[in-house]
Formats: structure tokens, C-alpha cells, sequence
């Protein structure tokens, strides 16, 4: 088992992706030099201040968070200014979760985000 450090970051100030590039390495534990692509040595993280992120340019009106359902005409479109106005948080873990690679390790890397 690894040992798990405590990192703590700010986000006030901070644009979502800039901050997010900086999570997903802690995460997967490639600041350590024991690095190994298949392990889970990642630290924790807590984030402080995330109501206080910022947007840069014209992002909070023009990006626009989409998924579909699956069915037909079941493309979902959100703008990013409600979801920052709702959850703050749902904005920085997408940003996060997009950035980490797409295997089984990405579940558990998620969950050791914690918010202060």
C-alpha cells in the first residue's frame, strides 16, 4: 500500500484547467520518483476556495458541458455558467476527470479529491 500525503491546494484565482494540469500528475503520483504507470501512488488532495476559480475570456458564456443520453435526439447541453453557479466543484472534477487516464485507476484517483 502506498503511503498517501495530504497536498493542499488553492483555487481562488486559478482557471479550472490550469488547475486541474497541476491535480492530475499529484494524483497519479508522478511527482514521486518511484512513478510506476500501473500503480496507484498517488496523494490526496484537498481544494480550497473553489467557489473563487475564474474563468479567462468569454469560457463562462460560451462553454457548454455535453453528454448524451443515448437514445435518439438525447444530446444534453449545459452551459458552464449554470453549472458553476450550482456546483463549482462538478466544474473542476470534470476538468480533472478528462485529464487522468481512461482505465480502472481513474475511479479511485477521483475519489481522493476532497474540497475544504
Amino acid at each position: 500500500m502506498a503511503k498517501r500525503k495530504k497536498i493542499e491546494f488553492d483555487a481562488a484565482g486559478q482557471a479550472p484547467g490550469r488547475l486541474a494540469s497541476q491535480l492530475a500528475p499529484v494524483l497519479m503520483g508522478k511527482h514521486k520518483p518511484g512513478y510506476l504507470p500501473h500503480r496507484d501512488t498517488g496523494d490526496r488532495v484537498v481544494i480550497k476556495n473553489v467557489e473563487k476559480m475564474v474563468f479567462s475570456g468569454k469560457k463562462i458564456e460560451q462553454k457548454v458541458y455535453r453528454h448524451h443520453s443515448m437514445h435518439p435526439g438525447g444530446l444534453k447541453e449545459i452551459p458552464a455558467r449554470k453549472v458553476f453557479t450550482e456546483n463549482p466543484r462538478e466544474v473542476l472534477r470534470h476538468a480533472v476527470e478528462k485529464m487522468l487516464p481512461k482505465n480502472k485507476l481513474r475511479g479511485p484517483r477521483l475519489r481522493r479529491i476532497k474540497y475544504s
